[in-house]
């Protein structure tokens, strides 16, 4: 047997609010989907990004919930152009209201970084290489 990633799927609370992140951050989501149960985006290379509402997983799973807790167990990290680029999109994307979880700072492993969370607190990674000192 050879399984393939093909799909990370999110659960979300709200789905338009949830896909006008997505878009900001260039995933191209139709614009019908934001009052859709599910939804998907091509990432390229076999790969797609899908989100499903509450709703929608306690159809199939009556006992779901969401975690308690601070921690998160699910990521995704956007790759910039360039440091100034990651300062931007954290710019960008604190001003239209989304909440900062780590302003853009100089990681020790040679990255420029910065994490927003998306409307339902999921961690997005915002990272692009430091020049080479």
């Amino acid at each position: 047997m050879k399984l393939r990633p093909a799909v990370i799927e999110l659960v979300v609370s709200d789905m338009a609010t949830t896909l006008a992140f997505y878009r900001r951050l260039g995933l191209d989501v139709p614009a019908e989907a934001d009052g859709q149960p599910h939804a998907e985006a091509d990432l390229g290379g076999g790969m797609r990004l899908a989100w499903d509402t509450e709703d929608t997983i306690r159809s199939f799973d009556p006992t779901w919930s969401p975690s308690k807790g601070g921690g998160h167990r699910v990521a995704l990290a956007f790759a910039c152009d360039s440091p100034a680029e990651v300062d931007a999109a954290w710019a960008e994307l604190t001003g239209a209201g989304y909440e900062g979880h780590r302003a853009p700072w100089d990681a020790f492993w040679g990255m420029r970084y910065a994490v927003v969370h998306d409307p339902n607190g999921t961690p997005v990674d915002l990272f692009a290489p430091l020049p080479s000192a």
